[in-house]
C-alpha cells in the first residue's frame, strides 16, 4: 500500500472565498495544481489532516433515510422533491442538512443533526421509540471535485403522525414541492428506471436510500 502523499498547509491557497463555498488550490507538486470546492476554511481542509484526524472527523452534513412503519401497513420510504439549484429543478431527495457548530458540542452530533433536519423538512418528530442509526458515518460526495462529506443515517419511525407532514420548516434557500411516499415495489421501480415518478434523474444519496430500503438491511 502506498504511503499518503503529504500535502502541506503552506501549499494550499484560497482562490475563491464566500460564506457559502470556497475553492482551494492544492499544489501537490511543483507547478502541479488541483482544485477543491469546499465549505471548510483553508486550515480545516481534509487534504491536510493527519491520518488520525481523518479517521475521527465529523462529516459536513447528514443525509437521512426515513422509513415509516405504521401498524397494519407495509413500511414506506419518505422522500421529497427539493429544488436543486445546480440542476435547476426539483429532484427526488432525502431529508438532509449541514451539521451545525452547535451540533458538534452534543454527545451525538450526527443524531442531533438528523433529528433537526427531519423535523425541518418533514414536520415529523423523532421520538424515543424511534430507531436512529448511522448506515455509514462518512461518505464523500465526489472527492475528485470536493471534500464535502455526508453521514448516511437511517431513521425508522414507529407509527408516526403523518397528519403533521409539512415542508413549512424550510429555511434559507430551501424550496420543496411535495413528498413521495414509496412502498418497496415503488422504490424498486424508481431504481430500475433510474428516474423518479416525474421522469427526472435524481441524486446519488437518493439512490443509496432507495437501495438500502429495498435491501431490508434496515431491519437487521
Amino acid at each position: 500500500m502506498k504511503e499518503n502523499q503529504q500535502i502541506r498547509k503552506e501549499d494550499i491557497k484560497a482562490v475563491f472565498d464566500s460564506p457559502y463555498i470556497k475553492v482551494a488550490d492544492i499544489q501537490y507538486a511543483p507547478g502541479r495544481h488541483y482544485y477543491d470546492a469546499t465549505r471548510r476554511d483553508m486550515e480545516e481542509l481534509i487534504a491536510v489532516k493527519s491520518d488520525e484526524e481523518f479517521r475521527t472527523m465529523l462529516p459536513d452534513a447528514v443525509s437521512c433515510i426515513v422509513i415509516l412503519c405504521t401498524s397494519g401497513e407495509e413500511p414506506k420510504l419518505l422522500l421529497s422533491y427539493e429544488f436543486r439549484y445546480p440542476a435547476g429543478r426539483y429532484l427526488l431527495s432525502v431529508p438532509a442538512g449541514l451539521i451545525d457548530k452547535e451540533d458538534e458540542t452534543e454527545p451525538d452530533p450526527i443524531r442531533c443533526a438528523t433529528v433537526r433536519e427531519i423535523k425541518e423538512e418533514t414536520g415529523l418528530d423523532v421520538t424515543e421509540k424511534d430507531l436512529v442509526f448511522a448506515v455509514n458515518p462518512l461518505l464523500f460526495s465526489t472527492p475528485g471535485m470536493t471534500d464535502e462529506s455526508n453521514a448516511l443515517v437511517c431513521a425508522v419511525l414507529e407509527n408516526p403522525d403523518l397528519s403533521v407532514l409539512s415542508q413549512e420548516g424550510a429555511v434559507g434557500s430551501e424550496q420543496f414541492d411535495g413528498f413521495a411516499v414509496l412502498t418497496r415495489e415503488d422504490a424498486l421501480k424508481v431504481l430500475r428506471e433510474g428516474r423518479d415518478g416525474r421522469g427526472n434523474f435524481y441524486p446519488i444519496y437518493t439512490w443509496a436510500a432507495l437501495s438500502y430500503f429495498v435491501s431490508d438491511a434496515w431491519k437487521a
